[in-house]
């Protein structure tokens, strides 16, 4: 794929625009410069660039020096044998130990660390001391459970405290921790467990939701009856609901961690020691299990968490909506935030439970500083109406923040003036699962920020957007995003397949990682985010694989084969939309389609369930028998069929786009 002959980009996920048309936005001069008071006394300078850009291995080795080691490391970055990168690789930290005890041991025990809210209502506060004590308590149990060293833990909470808790503790003791998103499905679920081969599982009865307790024990249960290597089951109870329990598997939290020692003496591991696996999608349909390591995931996160949001954590109140479950909640909720002494706000439900103006009720009850949160709610948040937001005093803001996909320019515009007052600059972050911590982002204190731009690659990181053949476009230019520099915090590999990493990542330009975004240059070299260009959805900021999505709905009896595309979607950024063709006995009825979205979602999890479902008499193949998704994209958003001289029928087409207005069911 090519953007250079293309009539069409994607500007923001959901906003398709002329190449004219982009191209007059990006020339407009509508530009905000950092507010003088912040840029006065902000942690990062333009200085930093220059900094990275004369010594970019001194630069990182001096964020390193921003942690606690027990051995200092003597060596940067070991690239001996890429694409498999070791930096700080002599020496030895515990993770934990940076996120908590540290803070304790500098005098700051009794500062809050997690300001608690849950969606019907409860609140705590947490201390660091307080903190400190519980990921002690919870190491000793899972100590006591026989977790050692390098095992997997698989951890499936709500948000709650107790989620950092044991993802500390699980860094505490030196077992790699596997968190899989709440709303995923049992399927999905063991899967996940299977291919970490992890012991342990710990999860909770359930969570609050929209206003009522959602069971998530049963999809345990039912997971773990496939994954005979899981030994025991930790359970925190939240909602006190009936729950089935598994005697000599299944453990209450509070009857093995409450009464365990707060005492527990952190182990020294190698800064390559693994971290965590997090499974992502990917385009064979099979999830990814991205593995992070510890030293320079921990280093990447610390800085960019100081940097990008000009964190003081003496003042400041950080709020990061993301659940615990993605690769955000892992390194700008647990991670960055802890190793920097910050305080936050962690919140339970969801942004219109009780009402709608419930984040906004948040940031006024705790005077949060620090906003950072998804274009999807955003744009949400502007459908709800000005109004909301505006009952509420925002006045603490003074940062905001946008992450898991391309923001377009008139949500960015509605967030700055009417969650920020137009006075707070918006860091639009671009990174992944992949990555670890952010890559390209303006700085708050430094950056003329543009509208719907992520605009530089970070101090260190070296990114750029290339061509075909690999070549660097000019400014002005578009083409597919790239790192051409490793970096402290990137994936080592796929959990136990090398070679998929290698292939995945490193084989479409040899030498440069490449993770399937699109993206262009503005005439300043700015760089602007368009999208996937692969077979991966971003569906509100998460990876859907189209092949999970279609091998869903081929195991539903009534299907005989399928075809998912991501449509352009004005809130959540795409919409997954399928086409089927029905196996002979079946007949298409508005049950049917809403049967097929549910099964789909009982198999992948809700995520998952496809926007519209239209049922076909046939797909759309080239003579080789490839499905072209690229027609059924053109149909699923209303434009133009494009070129069918490749198809080996034709007609196939008008049969498609006459099935248009029985377009299935929506939630």
């Amino acid at each position: 794929m090519s953007y250079a002959g293309d009539t069409t980009d994607t500007l923001g996920k959901g906003y398709v625009v002329s190449n004219e048309s982009l191209a007059n936005l990006l020339k407009e001069e509508r530009r905000f410069v950092p507010p003088a008071d912040l840029a006065a006394a902000a942690n990062v300078t333009e200085a930093a660039y220059a900094q990275a850009d004369a010594d970019r291995l001194g630069f990182w080795a001096e964020q390193a020096r921003r942690l606690s080691w027990d051995t200092e490391p003597t060596q940067t970055l070991d690239w001996t044998n890429p694409p498999f990168a070791k930096w700080f690789a002599d020496g030895k930290l515990n993770v934990a130990y940076n996120c908590v005890d540290r803070h304790v041991e500098a005098g700051n025990g009794d500062r809050v660390a997690i300001h608690f809210e849950g969606e019907p209502g409860d609140s705590r506060s947490i201390t660091y001391a307080e903190l400190k004590d519980e990921v002690s308590k919870a190491a000793n149990a899972l100590t006591e459970l026989g977790v050692q060293a390098g095992d997997r833990i698989a951890v499936y909470l709500p948000m709650i405290p107790e989620a950092v808790v044991a993802m500390l503790a699980c860094a505490r003791v030196g077992a790699a921790h596997s968190v899989v998103f709440g709303g995923f499905s049992a399927d999905a679920v063991a899967s996940r467990i299977q291919d970490a081969d992890a012991k342990l599982v710990i999860t909770a009865d359930g969570g609050y939701r929209r206003g009522k307790p959602s069971a998530l024990k049963p999809a345990i249960d039912e997971a773990v009856a496939k994954c005979p290597q899981v030994e025991h089951v930790l359970v925190v109870r939240r909602t006190g609901q009936d729950t089935a329990f598994t005697e000599g598997r299944d453990v209450w939290w509070h009857e093995i961690v409450d009464r365990q020692s707060a005492e527990h003496a952190p182990r020294a591991f190698d800064a390559e020691h693994p971290l965590f696996i997090l499974y992502t999608s990917g385009t064979t349909g099979k999830p990814k299990g991205i593995l992070h390591t510890s030293g320079g995931y921990l280093t990447q996160t610390a800085y960019t968490h100081h940097a990008v949001f000009d964190l003081k954590p003496e003042s400041d109140v950080y709020w990061c909506t993301a659940d615990i479950g993605w690769v955000t909640g892992h390194s700008y909720i647990v991670y960055g935030p802890l190793a920097n002494g910050a305080t936050q706000v962690m919140y339970e439900g969801t942004p219109d439970t009780p009402h709608q103006g419930r984040f906004w009720e948040v940031v006024q009850k705790y005077g949060v500083t620090i906003l950072y949160t998804a274009p999807t709610a955003i744009r949400t948040f502007m459908k709800w109406g000005d109004d909301i937001p505006a009952k509420f005093d925002l006045s603490s803001l003074r940062v905001l923040g946008s992450v898991g996909e391309p923001i377009n320019p008139e949500a960015w515009i509605w967030y700055r003036k009417h969650i920020g007052g137009d006075r707070c600059p918006i860091v639009d972050t671009w990174w992944q699962t992949e990555t670890g911590a952010m890559m390209i982002s303006p700085l708050p204190g430094v950056t003329q920020t543009k509208p719907g731009s992520a605009q530089r690659a970070l101090p260190g990181i070296a990114a750029t957007v290339v061509d075909d053949e690999a070549n660097e476009v000019p400014n002005g230019g578009g083409g597919y995003l790239v790192l051409t520099e490793p970096w402290p915090s990137m994936l080592r590999t796929i959990w136990g397949d090398d070679q998929r990493f290698i292939d995945t990542y490193w084989s479409r330009f040899p030498g440069k990682y490449f993770a399937g975004d699109g993206a262009k240059k503005d005439d300043d070299g700015d760089i602007w985010l368009l999208g996937r260009v692969d077979d991966v959805m971003l569906v509100s900021g998460h990876n859907i694989s189209t092949t999970e999505v279609e091998s869903a709905l081929v195991s539903h009896p009534s299907v005989a084969e399928a075809a998912v595309v991501g449509a352009n979607d004005e809130t959540t950024g795409q919409a997954i939309v399928a086409f089927v063709i029905l196996r002979g006995s079946a007949t298409e009825t508005d049950t049917l389609v809403g049967e097929l979205r549910n099964h789909v979602g009982a198999t992948l999890g809700p995520i998952a369930k496809p926007k519209r479902i239209l049922p076909v008499q046939e797909l759309p193949k080239t003579r080789s028998g490839k499905i072209m998704r690229r027609l059924l994209r053109d149909v699923a958003e209303n434009r133009a069929v494009g070129d069918v001289t490749t198809l080996a029928d034709s007609s196939v087409m008008d049969l498609i786009q006459s099935k248009l207005p029985a377009a299935g069911s929506e939630d």
